[in-house]
């Protein structure tokens, strides 16, 4: 059975993990170096102690995927404003977890009092599946920003959803 729950200090290194292969082996980020556990741990501390959620995906006591909502930008007018971060195990793709993680991390961003929530899809074509993921919670295509990002030999582009959490 996977539960979803808030992210704990011993979660970490699964964190850590999971976001380390999206790193090095995908262009779904535009980190090119993978954070270590201690920069996650700086991380985490700051998301959640804004009070905005850090969650993960739990199955048998292994953390297969996670999903946070963070600042969009640093400066203080996108204050009511939060980006979505969704990301899973290699293994554990295509089981449903990332519809599970979003539909858990959406109502605790609406507890914060955020009015907008935002994802940045970063992909030239292979980002079907997070598009699909996120139009499935009513999220919309707010615009299209192309060849932003270079990685892996390849100019990328980023695709901008948006979710009105109300006011």
């Amino acid at each position: 059975m996977t539960i979803v729950r808030p992210v704990a200090e011993s979660d970490l290194p699964a964190v850590t993990r999971i976001y380390a292969h999206y790193v090095t082996e995908t262009v779904a980020t535009f980190d090119e170096t993978p954070p270590s556990r201690d920069e996650w741990r700086v991380k985490a501390a700051a998301i959640t102690g804004t009070g905005a959620p850090f969650l993960v995906a739990e199955e048998d006591g292994a953390v297969l995927g996670y999903a946070y909502a963070g600042s969009y930008r640093p400066k203080p007018a996108y204050r009511h404003t939060l980006e979505d971060s969704v990301y899973l195990a290699p293994e554990a793709t295509g089981r449903g977890l990332g519809r599970l993680l979003l539909g858990e991390l959406i109502p605790a961003a609406r507890l914060t009092g955020a009015r907008q929530l935002v994802a940045v899809v970063a992909g030239s074509g292979e980002e079907a599946a997070s598009l699909r993921l996120h139009a499935a919670f009513g999220f919309t295509e707010a615009g299209r920003l192309r060849g932003v990002g270079f990685k892996h030999g390849r100019w990328i582009d980023t695709t901008l959803l948006q979710l009105d959490l109300g006011s």
